[in-house]
């Protein structure tokens, strides 16, 4: 693809992928890659501008990760964020130390200077809250360093090198907390790297059609359907390259919510007519999940009959060189993680290892490029109905991992009467699109209540409903009694075998899963 291109350099930050985020937003091509391996994607990508992202590490010990030189005598536009800050001025002349006190969290910065990093935005003599997160400090900036704002713990809050077009920051532009930082990071890429935006999903949608016609020419692929937004994407941007040489097989585990199944043979095969091969293979998988109670054995299970199924299946089909999955540009990353993530393998949407070397198929990733908010702006341009495009995320082991414990037939019809009476509701008050992801889940407790004249002994439903921007961390939707009031209501009444309903309000800190 022929964009002009910003290369983030990783240095571990757990919000690296934010920058990005940010700079895609602005319709601005970037690529992230960790700092053990940017020389050589800095000679590979020929970027118009270098973003150094924070790190968990400190520039004083011996060892800690540094920038290519390169980067700095290439002589095009550099934005360092806080530990991008401390090892460009280490590497430039200038002094990092510890010791000093540290800054976490909300901060207010005071501009001394005008810079055309945030020219437009921030006025001198005023002040503007950002997020910090550092314990070292800069204490004296390499030559030709000017000091444009500081805070309280952070004497260079901004200082940059307007010449050389050197542009730091001890804050952290990037996330939601810095309010004006996705504005001041299109200052960078647009006012001081003069990148165009021509990063679309028009254009990407194009040049994606071009190149699996060009990949995969005669040949027929297959596409393992969850129904899910990546999957959905994929196969309609797949069939629409080459439209019958495409097969769909959708292996039915019996643990999607209520109606999905149905909707995914309705919109593939009806609306958009591409080939679907329907596998139930819902008794297979719940026989194998029978008295299975740990959630780490139940994705085990899920994943391993998967493969069989869909190998099975692929057996059937014959002729297929291609394999097509929804792997994202995420997976890509954390494949090649600073952190030293998991080998690359292929990604289903049971997060299993892959699928067999046996079965001797070429990879077509078409949406290996783009975050999941990309993702779902492609099905729009592609057509996709919002049902599909707007989805709340969906766990690849589906409802086994929101019936904690045992599962049985009666358990999964449960939870699935409850959850859709509370989605119901949640669209009706007009929260779909405001809520991140929603569900219920049926706990592994029963309790006694008293419905009517009655004593009942039954299930517990927890309903959870989250706000994220990045699916990183999440806090709790705030509903109001009356919301709760409804669907809790609604769940009792019409759904025989709960008699209490809990909502959850804990939040998601980074690197935890929702609810095993």
């Amino acid at each position: 693809m022929s964009h002009d291109a910003v290369l983030i350099i990783d240095f571990g930050s757990q919000v690296t992928q934010l920058i990005a985020r940010r700079v895609r937003e602005t319709g601005v091509y970037c690529e992230i890659h960790p700092y053990q391996k940017s020389e050589e994607a800095f000679a590979r990508l020929k970027p118009k501008a270098v973003i150094l992202s924070g790190g968990p590490d400190s520039v004083t010990r011996d060892g800690s990760p540094r920038a290519p030189q390169s980067v700095f005598s290439a002589g095009i536009p550099i934005l360092a964020i806080c530990y991008g800050q401390q090892t460009t001025a280490v590497q430039l002349g200038g002094v990092v130390e510890g010791g000093h006190a540290a800054e976490f969290g909300r901060a207010d910065i005071e501009i001394r200077e005008p810079s055309a990093l945030f020219d437009g935005l921030w006025e001198f003599g005023k002040r503007y809250p950002v997020w910090m997160s550092h314990g070292d400090r800069v204490t004296q900036l390499p030559p030709g360093f000017v000091v444009k704002a500081t805070s309280e713990n952070a004497p260079f809050a901004i200082a940059t090198d307007e010449a050389r077009r050197i542009y730091t920051t001890m804050f952290h532009p990037e996330v939601v907390h810095t309010p004006d930082g996705g504005k001041l990071l299109a200052n960078f890429v647009h006012r001081i790297a003069g990148l165009k935006s021509d990063w679309t999903m028009g254009a990407y949608r194009a040049e994606m059609i071009a190149k699996i016609k060009a990949q995969v020419g005669k040949g027929r692929v297959i596409c393992g359907l969850s129904g899910g937004v990546d999957s959905s994407v994929a196969a309609v941007l797949i069939h629409e390259a080459i439209g019958a040489q495409l097969t769909c097989v959708y292996v039915d585990h019996g643990l999607m919510r209520k109606g999905e199944s149905e909707q995914v043979v309705s919109l593939f095969r009806g609306h958009y007519n591409i080939p679907l091969v329907h596998v139930d293979a819902s008794t297979l998988f719940l026989d194998a999940l029978d008295g299975v109670s740990d959630p780490e054995t139940k994705r085990k299970t899920i994943g391993k009959l998967f493969i069989e199924v869909f190998e099975k299946e692929a057996a059937k089909i014959g002729g297929a060189e291609f394999l097509a999955q929804g792997t994202l540009y995420p997976d890509v990353i954390e494949s090649v993680s600073f952190s030293g993530g998991p080998s690359v393998t292929i990604k289903s949407h049971h997060n299993v290892g892959g699928l067999p070397e046996r079965m001797n198929m070429k990879l077509v990733e078409p949406l290996r490029e783009l975050f999941k908010d990309e993702v779902r702006a492609l099905g729009r341009e592609l057509g996709l109905p919002e049902a599909f495009v707007g989805r709340h995320p969906f766990p690849g082991p589906g409802l086994a991992i929101r019936v904690p414990g045992a599962i049985t037939r009666e358990k999964l019809d449960i939870l699935r009467e409850a959850d859709a009476i509370y989605l119901e509701e949640i669209r009706k008050a007009g929260l779909y699109d405001v809520i991140w992801q929603a569900f219920a889940v049926l706990l592994p407790v029963r309790t006694v209540g008293v419905m009517g004249d009655g004593r009942t002994y039954d299930h517990v439903c927890a309903l959870r409903a989250v706000t994220s921007v990045d699916g990183m961390t999440a806090d709790f939707f705030p509903f109001d009694m009356n919301f709760l009031g409804r669907a809790a209501t609604r769940i009792i009444n019409e759904v025989k075998g709960i008699n209490r309903v809990v909502y959850d309000v804990t939040s998601k800190p980074p690197g935890t899963i929702e609810w095993e």
